[in-house]
């Protein structure tokens, strides 16, 4: 029985002529941002490398890691290119010519300065850790 009634007043009120006895209410209510909360930095959520690179960058270090291409010099024997690292060896990858579409990979071990395939020489050097 109620829900007869209930049909019959949803095709009443659903009359073009009744629409506009249909209302919708509206409630708003205001924010409270009295209390201003500041983000958290994220230096202090970062991690592992994350953190490495963040820190290097506040002391004002671009390449934490040394993997930025550097501009060969000389490479003679007498001046050979000095590599930085703060281990005995390091993996080097070079281009020989400008337009080589391949990098020659070696390793370089520290006191033994070695020469590449196109005849540039490379010296690794001691370097200091961050």
């Amino acid at each position: 029985m109620a829900a007869l009634r209930l049909g019959s007043l949803c095709r009443a009120l659903t009359r073009p002529s009744n629409l506009a006895l249909v209302q919708r209410g509206l409630a708003i209510s205001a924010v409270d941002m009295k209390k201003v909360i500041p983000l958290p930095d994220p230096l202090e959520h970062a991690v592992g490398i994350e953190k490495i690179e963040k820190l290097a960058k506040l002391q004002g270090i671009d390449d934490p890691f040394d993997l930025k291409l550097r501009k060969r010099g000389e490479g003679s024997k007498e001046n050979p290119d000095l590599v930085p690292s703060i281990f005995n060896k390091r993996i080097i990858g070079h281009i020989c010519e400008e337009d080589q579409t391949h990098i020659t990979w070696f390793y370089l071990y520290k006191g033994h300065p070695k020469r590449c395939q196109c005849g540039h020489w490379f010296k690794l050097v001691e370097a200091q850790p961050l």
